[in-house]
């Protein structure tokens, strides 16, 4: 069964660090692009930074460049996203999802592209 699963997500102080992996069972996430995406309430999910199979290419929403740094280790079969420098809008469940196929670049950005999702992890950050 293929399965994806977060972790690394809790409450941090405004200015503090995080780092949420992604795990998977049942597959190898070198052959998958992988992208993180955030749901705050109210609002609708949104891309927070993808990587390529290929080139390794990597994307950053405005929002978290500067701050955060996606990486692969393939030993470990996991993605991990680097939080820094957090801040209270950073509240959120944060998702890792794969996607074998992308047809585009923007593809990569949107949710609808991914194939497998992971539960989510929350973050919290607040004083």
């Amino acid at each position: 069964q293929v399965q994806l699963v977060e972790s690394g997500g809790g409450l941090v102080q405004p200015g503090g660090s995080l780092r949420l992996a992604c795990a998977a069972s049942g597959f190898t996430l070198d052959d998958y692009a992988i992208g993180w995406f955030r749901q705050a309430p109210g609002k609708e999910r949104e891309v927070v930074s993808c990587i390529s199979s290929s080139d390794g290419n990597t994307y950053y929403a405005d929002s978290v460049k500067g701050r955060f740094t996606i990486s692969r280790d393939n030993a470990k079969n996991t993605v991990s996203l680097q939080m820094n420098s957090l801040k209270p809008e950073d509240t959120a469940v944060y998702y890792c999802a794969a996607a074998l196929i992308l047809y585009s670049d923007y593809d990569s950005i949107v949710p609808q592209s991914y194939d497998y999702w992971g539960q989510g992890t929350q973050v919290t950050v607040s004083s």
